[in-house]
């Protein structure tokens, strides 16, 4: 993309209504823009990262077997009257009516939907387990949202829900989502620690959020930095064994993880001193096992093995998509704008020209941006350097690739890496390959 052509307002000064660090670098590198209290639209940058989150998300909720589809954001209210939710639920649902005064609500989540859909198609037994999910928006009319996106009325979700015959086997199912979340967050290239989370009236102790680290998370954290040191993505676990699951599942739960209102100053003693690790986290991500809480109220069965009717157990599983877009924002910034993780970034690199109309650097900056369009953004600007340094900064890209007069005479091109400012010159062949390859 040229930067000339695109869509990519950014700002020099912090926009006044922006009181956390993500809302102020979304609004000034031009990813965002609000619309309405709580709502935002998102911007061509913004949309790829929001698109390059939901694309690994779905890839490793895809590797566990779980199979997408598409709900509806609008839902009829006599679902939630059938589960008991639809007075209960507060004034955080928006409800609407249609032209027939039929009484409709835009969906803050999925659990009644989902549930009913599972019982229209599923009737034995034998067709367990089945995991579903979908990447959807969700309306939550918050009474003060703030913070941008991080707080917002509209959102973007990954929400998943499994469904089993016995506990045992939603067990597995909770194991299995454990997993997927471990290295979808590690892909990210984001340090997200679960935490042994409230279940509720419900009871039980298969329930954990997923906080990443950042001095401005609501909650206290501490933990056992022993964590820190795991490849997920390395962990030889067989999903479809049982034994293999308990054996991941209980590796991963020993190490000590707990927000501040779960804090065991016991356990934490236990901890070596100097693998303790105190700090804020962001929640972006919740798994919750909760039986047959929605299949009982909502009368969905399933023929089990002597025939009888059976209600199958349940857990739903939820990622913040774009809340992480900020969350990964307040983890990973400095004082001249984002640093995105690699795996996430709006463009690999940013192509500066620091003489548009030099018939070699223009040359240069062509062959460049011609090898993979999707993946530069050419800052083609009749800018001053010092312009197009400091938006390239803003906008975070994981590498700068800096052409000039002098360089471009002798066919090199400056490398500069985003995240620790490191500078190489090198050849646009080698340039090209360091970007693109890894």
């Amino acid at each position: 993309m040229r930067l000339s052509r695109g869509f990519l307002p950014t700002l020099k000064e912090n926009p006044a209504e922006a009181q956390v660090v993500s809302h102020r670098l979304m609004l000034r590198a031009g990813l965002i823009r609000q619309t309405a209290a709580g709502i935002y639209a998102w911007l061509p940058a913004g949309l790829r990262v929001l698109q390059n989150i939901a694309r690994i998300v779905r890839e490793e909720q895809d590797a566990i077997g779980a199979q997408e589809l598409l709900m509806p954001t609008i839902q009829s209210a006599d679902l939630w009257r059938r589960s008991g939710r639809y007075d209960a639920y507060g004034p955080e649902m928006l409800r609407i009516q249609d032209r027939h005064e039929r009484e409709l609500l835009y969906g803050p989540t999925n659990e009644e939907m989902i549930t009913d859909l599972f019982g229209q198609v599923v009737k034995s037994y034998r067709e367990l387990p089945q995991a579903l999910y979908h990447i959807q928006w969700k309306f939550r009319d918050e009474v003060r949202p703030r913070f941008g996106v991080m707080r917002g009325r509209e959102f973007l979700m990954k929400d998943a829900y499994s469904f089993d015959a016995d506990y045992a086997s939603a067990v597995d199912s909770y194991r299995r989502m454990m997993l997927a979340y471990l290295r979808t967050f590690q892909r990210l290239g984001v340090k997200a620690i679960p935490m042994v989370a409230d279940t509720g009236p419900i009871g039980g102790e298969l329930s954990h959020e997923f906080l990443i680290l950042a001095p401005t998370g609501e909650s206290g954290v501490f933990f056992d930095s022993g964590f820190e040191a795991q490849d997920w993505l390395s962990e030889p676990v067989d999903i479809d064994d049982r034994a293999s699951l308990e054996a991941f599942f209980t590796r991963m739960t020993s190490f000590y993880a707990a927000t501040d209102e779960k804090h065991d100053e016991a356990a934490w003693a236990d901890v070596p001193a100097e693998r303790r690790r105190e700090g804020r986290g962001i929640e972006v991500g919740h798994i919750f096992h909760f039986g047959r809480k929605y299949t009982e109220s909502m009368g969905i069965t399933v023929s089990g093995p002597d025939g009888a009717p059976l209600y199958p157990e349940m857990g739903s599983y939820g990622i913040g998509v774009s809340r992480l877009v900020a969350a990964i924002i307040e983890a990973s910034h400095d004082e001249n704008g984002i640093i995105w993780p690699d795996s996430v970034a709006p463009f690999r690199a940013a192509i500066l020209n620091l003489k548009s109309g030099d018939a070699t650097c223009d040359a240069i900056c062509e062959t460049i941006h011609g090898a993979a369009p999707e993946a530069f953004l050419y800052d083609d600007r009749g800018e001053r350097a010092g312009v197009k340094f400091a938006d390239a900064d803003l906008m975070g890209h994981p590498w700068q690739v800096i052409v000039g007069p002098r360089g471009a005479k002798e066919g090199v091109v400056e490398l500069k890496r985003r995240a620790d400012g490191t500078r190489v010159e090198l050849s646009v062949d080698e340039a090209l390959a360091r970007i693109l390859g890894g």
